[in-house]
């Protein structure tokens, strides 16, 4: 009940400020709670003006990440409800901000506009930063690249990778070659990087576990095992060693595949060399193997971490209790659930909704009314939505 109160505490005193960045208070308040207030609005506000209103008195900045998130949270919500207009006019006012007439911020609102779907607004901006005097570089281009890819434009990123670096003289780096190729394999055309791979040997650009990682997944995406095994040739060509990440990149895969037991294969080898796996590895094969409606061997895998020198992260239980749910074993999730909110992790509702009303189908009304309890304290907001849950335990 402890850190329950400390959780409610943390919430009023954020509300304080939420509220008060649209105040003349605001001038009280460092940039960086500014954006934490701004985030905190933006996240349940829906209309478009006053979201405007909100980024607006926040002042963000690309250069700051917490604010990067805020901008893209902002031009979420608004692409959510179709108001582009305002996402252009907003971008367009901030380019007029003399502390943000750099490829940064041009590169940032390249993104934002490739998020919205709105790519021709992108290349528009791109090709803005001649008039507004800003030097262009790979920066730039690496992100009208990855704008198309936002904007699954995936035919554009062949195109301004043909066109644009001639044209404006620009030198494509290591990044740019991994959005290529990351385009490639995100549209189902793996094999096309191969061509990439050898423009890269030509130009003496050396590919990093990044790249390769993106097309191991890519050709598992498309079943093509025997690339799969071109693919850890290259790596040894390249004297490059399959790492954590890479592993977990192949098990992941697998898994998605429901080859789960291979993925656990490949695990237990990874182990046997000496490799250290981490929460993530575990989560992708929870995550496997109760797909496939394996919880036991999911329940296994959770149980064996810390064995394993690895804490289960908020994923690992947030997958496991809900899978834990759908296979009506209540008491395990019960179990599990209360592991993950003494540690402040607390599943969803619609997870949590099923857990209470699992446990009163097996007699367990009041562990169930407990919970409802603790979810009501936790978060306020919520307690009409378990109004008609407790009046069901009720009965």
């Amino acid at each position: 009940m402890a850190s329950a109160s400390r959780l409610r505490l943390n919430f009023l005193l954020h509300r304080r400020y939420f509220s008060s960045i649209l105040s003349p208070d605001s001038s009280l308040l460092t940039s960086k709670q500014k954006t934490r207030a701004a985030l905190g609005l933006l996240k349940s506000e829906k209309n478009p003006e006053r979201i405007l209103e909100i980024c607006r008195a926040a002042s963000l900045t690309p250069e700051v990440h917490l604010d990067r998130v805020a901008f893209s949270v902002a031009v979420s919500k608004l692409s959510e409800s179709k108001s582009f207009e305002f996402i252009r006019s907003y971008l367009d006012e901030l380019k007029s901000r003399p502390d943000l007439r750099n490829e940064r911020f041009m590169s940032h609102a390249i993104v934002l506009y490739g998020q919205s779907g709105m790519l021709d607004h992108a290349i528009r901006t791109f090709k803005q930063m001649d008039e507004l005097g800003i030097p262009r570089s790979a920066k730039s281009l690496n992100a009208l690249l990855f704008s198309c890819i936002l904007a699954k434009k995936y035919e554009e990123v062949s195109r301004i990778f043909m066109e644009f670096p001639k044209t404006y003289g620009i030198t494509p780096n290591l990044d740019t070659y991994n959005t290529i190729i990351k385009a490639f394999c995100e549209s189902g055309s793996s094999s096309s990087a191969y061509s990439i791979l050898a423009e890269m040997d030509r130009k003496r650009c050396k590919p990093n576990t990044t790249i390769f990682g993106t097309l191991l997944a890519g050709f598992y995406k498309e079943e093509k095992f025997e690339d799969v095994g071109k693919v850890l040739e290259f790596m040894k060509k390249h004297d490059i060693h399959p790492n954590v990440s890479t592993n977990n990149t192949r098990i992941q895969s697998l898994c998605k595949l429901k080859k789960s037991a291979e993925a656990k294969a490949l695990f237990e080898g990874m182990v046997s060399r000496g490799m250290k796996p981490n929460s993530v590895t575990y989560s992708h094969l929870i995550h496997g193997f109760c797909k496939e409606g394996d919880l036991e061997e999911a329940k296994r895998l959770f149980n064996d971490m810390p064995r394993k020198g690895c804490v289960p992260d908020s994923e690992c239980y947030y997958t496991l209790i809900h899978y834990l749910c759908q296979g009506k074993d209540f008491d395990a999730a019960l179990k599990l659930c209360k592991e993950s909110m003494q540690k402040e992790w607390v599943p969803n509702f619609t997870t949590m909704k099923t857990l209470v009303n699992g446990l009163a189908s097996i007699s367990k009304v009041e562990e169930a009314k407990e919970l409802v309890g603790q979810m009501k304290e936790k978060f306020d907001k919520t307690a009409d939505m378990w109004k008609e849950v407790e009046e069901a335990l009720a009965q």
